[in-house]
């Protein structure tokens, strides 16, 4: 996430500079066969180019909304498993008892933290690269990533949950597909065996599992959004639009600008990749925002989240050695 004013310039520009260098030479291609060689069949009337660039606004419009939307449901999941986190934390620390103060404490953190872990392994699971995803496969988004880095891309997931778990514990969960899916399964079999010994009244112990079913359930709609991918016709079709406009726009322009003198055609180049750029970009755009999760500089901040969840559930605990909050970089990017 960007969690400055503003873009650099320096940064934005050369995000898109490809599609800069395409419209500079797909414009200037017909303007000079125009202007040289006399071609004048390029131009064409301005009705076709308008009812392309109709066509494109509205397909591009459209697909940045819906992006948008896949972004601002993945952060209201990960809020809602911010709340939840600290609802665990109090009913951990109210609920579980034992007539000993120690033991008393340990059941508290052991359950904490294993939350944690169940943390650690979502945030791992949703970083996880797939197919249709951006931030590896095209270039001008590995360019960017020297601006960043993602965490869990550079960190083992085994050695994270060192903190957290056991080393049995740990070595069972390491071997499962859906890691998290299982961490919260030990929690509810380890709520099962302190309501057994009567560390967990049947009343409370009812109400902390179905605190789990909710984690459960926003897990799984983190999983539906980054298992299940913006449409591809939709996302193809815009893709389709906007190079089609990038290749019409000058020869719509040609016409136009022949209308002043024989020289201004020559404007038709800096006009044309200004238009295409627009569009370009806002293409570009939709694509860095439909996957909430893939480690791009505007991904949900999973990471941070689950510091800030960390440190809160810590300080219940009563522990005074908290991590620090992760802040933006000196980009403003947080991860």
């Amino acid at each position: 996430m960007n969690s400055g004013r503003l873009y650099k310039l320096q940064h934005f520009i050369p995000w898109t500079r490809k599609k800069i260098y395409y419209l500079i030479v797909i414009s200037a291609i017909p303007t000079t066969l125009y202007y040289f060689f006399e071609l004048k069949w390029l131009a064409i009337p301005w009705v076709p180019v308008a009812l392309v660039g109709t066509a494109t606004a509205f397909i591009a419009g459209f697909r940045n909304t819906q992006t948008y939307n896949r972004l601002w449901e993945a952060r209201q999941i990960w809020g809602a498993i911010v709340n939840n986190s600290r609802a665990w934390g109090i009913m951990v620390k109210d609920m579980v008892r034992d007539t000993d103060a120690t033991n008393e404490k340990a059941l508290h953190q052991d359950l904490i933290y294993r939350h944690f872990a169940w943390l650690t392994a979502l945030r791992f699971q949703l970083r996880e690269s797939r197919g249709w995803e951006n931030v590896k496969t095209k270039s001008y988004n590995r360019e960017y990533l020297r601006y960043y880095t993602v965490p869990e891309w550079e960190a083992d997931l085994s050695d994270e949950l060192k903190e957290y778990m056991d080393d049995d514990e740990r070595k069972n969960i390491l071997k499962k597909k859906n890691k998290a899916a299982q961490i919260l399964a030990l929690q509810s079999t380890r709520l099962r065996s302190l309501n057994e010994q009567g560390k967990i009244n049947d009343l409370n112990y009812v109400e902390m599992q179905a605190l789990l079913k909710e984690l459960y359930d926003q897990q799984g709609k983190n999983e539906r959004i980054k298992n299940f991918p913006y449409p591809r016709q939709f996302a193809s079709i815009n893709v389709m639009f906007v190079y089609l406009l990038s290749m019409v726009l000058p020869l719509g322009f040609l016409s136009e600008f022949s209308k002043i003198g024989a020289g201004c055609v020559w404007l038709t180049i800096p006009v044309s990749v200004v238009v295409g750029w627009v569009f370009f970009t806002l293409e570009q755009i939709g694509e860095s925002t439909e996957n909430p999760f893939e480690g791009s500089a505007n991904d949900v901040p999973i990471t941070s989240m689950s510091r800030a969840i960390e440190i809160d559930l810590r300080d219940m605990l009563g522990e005074d050695n908290l991590p620090e909050p992760l802040v933006a970089n000196s980009n403003h990017i947080l991860m």
